[in-house]
């Protein structure tokens, strides 16, 4: 049988490892913290990335310069996990109709279940699940299995006045999954784990189905088994859903080369409280009026819930290829990915950091023996005395080829030429992968520092290429006279890199510090900083979020984003689909 007519592909059960591989109470696996070690160097336990288990002399000392902190574990900073959770108001008429069709087990009230479906990973909800508690949490959680669980639960849910949150990974950094506290009626997380499938591969028309539980990490290790990716990789994709991604508008890595979610999802199946919107056929594109579908890009669980998507997927690359560029200044290096964006030659991921951010990199080496140590010297002495670049304002880019052959080729020959012209110079295949693994480990340091008094947290924008260099000294600028005027001991740690390209602008992504030290309000200090540093990214003509999402968190500046007659429109979808409120998360 032909390719053009082959049929589509049952890749067969789901991979999955459990809820146990996952830590309750910080960002990631359970076998990986950062934790400093006797002799006083900090080290990544486990064995999942590269930086696991390796001794990182650098780290501490660095911490303590930069941020003025002794870095003395507080343990009354780490808190105790789990803090008090809210006792249930469990809708029994609703549990009791949902447990006639669904598994035995998948109907839970007990508190740990509650607590990790009633929040995301916002630096304040970390904290709270090990210090005071949630004042509001699901009353009951819920397992469909399928599609036709999920209308059912739906109707119930009509039937019973019961509101009803969709839950995928709980990575969220928007606070889109906090409970509203004045919500009279009983709230109960609909967990889409069950859900994890690839239904099918088509490989003729490079189109698979999947299920909106299934986790990104998963997604990736069974496509590449038949040969194909949907390239779809953000930094949480070890943990974060087919579902949340639609819900919160991702975006990747490697979204030069794949697009953003809404460039690879072309179908779609959602409940609503109405029906299920599905549609019979998949075509290239159409043009059949607003299309329902792409309400739910963005929408955070408002609308209803995401129980399919169909998307692009390609051959996996003919080669793979790291790099890593060194520039003289953030400067030159933004300069360089303006070149390279036009050039129409862009590599699958390009990412540019600071130079406080690289100073950060450089402290999570290992310690250097023997004829590495010597080598290390040597690109020092070579890479400041030679090339002339200085530690204080160097900075470095990471790339990440993918394609045939032949595109690598042509792209890996556009960089050379644009950035000799902006002074870089390269720093090599094993630097450039390290560069783009480091994403992955770095996502533990935040649960690390809050151990020693340290709040940190990172927040995403988009700007035209022309407004990119003022924001970033904006908004650091504001950063520090914020943090002063609370008083914050010590300076603040404010750093950004630039991770994604367009033609008409870049997403910068920023990573923010600040000492706890006798704060009386820590949590407050720190949003106030925070949404300060936000109201600068709005005055230079930033996007509130690139990829993020609104929920909670950042919903107070909608009116800022949006016109008044958009605002009633989009109150107007909702009252139309949802007239009883049952996806009643508050986020819209």
């Amino acid at each position: 049988m032909s390719q053009d007519t082959a049929p589509r592909i049952d890749p067969g059960p789901p991979l999955t490892d459990g809820d146990d591989a996952l830590s309750p109470d910080t960002w990631g696996f359970r076998d990986t913290q950062f934790v400093v070690l006797p002799n006083g160097n900090a080290m990544l336990t486990g064995k999942r990335y590269a930086l696991s288990g390796t001794e990182l002399p650098a780290l501490v000392p660095w911490v303590r310069s930069v941020l003025a902190n002794p870095f003395i574990e507080r343990p009354a900073s780490a808190g105790h996990f789990p803090a008090p959770v809210p006792e249930p108001k469990p809708p029994t008429a609703f549990l009791r109709a949902a447990e006639a069709f669904l598994a035995r087990g998948h109907v839970s009230i007990e508190p740990l279940d509650r607590l990790r479906r009633g929040h995301g990973h916002t630096l304040d909800e970390m904290y709270e699940i090990k210090h005071h508690g949630l004042p509001r949490v699901p009353d009951a959680v819920v397992f469909p299995g399928s599609t036709d669980d999920v209308v059912k639960l739906v109707q119930l849910a009509v039937e019973h006045d019961v509101v009803l949150v969709p839950y995928g990974g709980g990575t969220n950094v928007s606070e889109a999954l906090r409970c509203p506290r004045d919500e009279p009626r009983a709230i109960v997380a609909v967990d889409m784990g069950r859900m994890n499938r690839i239904r099918w591969i088509d490989k003729a028309n490079r189109l698979a189905c999947i299920e909106a539980g299934a986790v990104g990490r998963h997604i990736t290790d069974q496509l590449a088994v038949h040969g194909v990716t949907m390239g779809h990789e953000p930094d949480s994709y070890e943990f974060s859903t087919m579902g949340g991604w639609v819900a919160t508008n991702a975006s990747g890595m490697k979204k030069n080369r794949y697009g953003n979610i809404e460039d690879l999802v072309v179908d779609l199946e959602a409940v609503m409280p109405g029906g299920v919107i599905r549609r019979g056929a998949t075509t290239p594109r159409e043009s059949v009026g607003p299309d329902p579908r792409r309400w739910l890009f963005g929408s955070e669980g408002t609308l209803g819930i995401v129980t399919s998507a169909t998307v692009k997927i390609f051959p996996l690359p003919e080669r793979t290829e790291h790099d890593a560029l060194l520039f003289p200044s953030f400067e030159a290096g933004v300069a360089f990915l303006n070149d390279l964006a036009r050039s129409g030659a862009v590599p699958a991921s390009v990412r540019l950091v600071d130079n406080l951010q690289f100073q950060l990199s450089q402290t999570l080496r290992g310690p250097a023996v023997g004829l590495q140590a010597f080598k290390r010297k040597a690109e020092r002495w070579f890479v400041t005395k030679v090339r002339g670049l200085d530690p204080t304002s160097m900075v470095a880019c990471t790339l990440l080829y993918e394609g045939t052959h032949e595109e690598v080729a042509r792209q890996m020959r556009t960089v050379a030429r644009l950035s000799r012209a902006r002074g870089a110079m390269r720093a090599g295949s094993e630097n450039g992968k390290k560069g783009y693994q480091l994403t992955f480990g770095i996502a533990y340091v935040r649960d690390f520092v809050l151990r020693y008094g340290i709040l940190a947290e990172s927040f995403e924008t988009s700007v035209e290429w022309s407004r990119a260099l003022e924001l970033c000294a904006r908004v650091k600028a504001r950063v520090r006279r914020e943090a002063e005027a609370r008083g914050v001991k010590g300076p603040p740690f404010v750093t950004c890199r630039v991770t994604q390209v367009y033609q008409t602008g870049v997403c910068i992504y920023f990573y923010l510090g600040l000492n706890d030290d006798d704060l009386a309000d820590p949590l407050g200090t720190y949003g106030a900083v925070e949404h300060a540093a936000r109201d600068e990214i709005l005055q230079c003509g930033g996007a509130l979020s690139h990829h993020h999402g609104v929920g909670k968190r950042r919903q107070g500046f909608l009116p800022e984003v949006h016109a008044p007659v958009a605002l009633e429109w989009l109150r107007g979808l909702k009252k139309s689909v949802d007239p009883q409120n049952v996806f009643g998360i508050g986020n819209l």
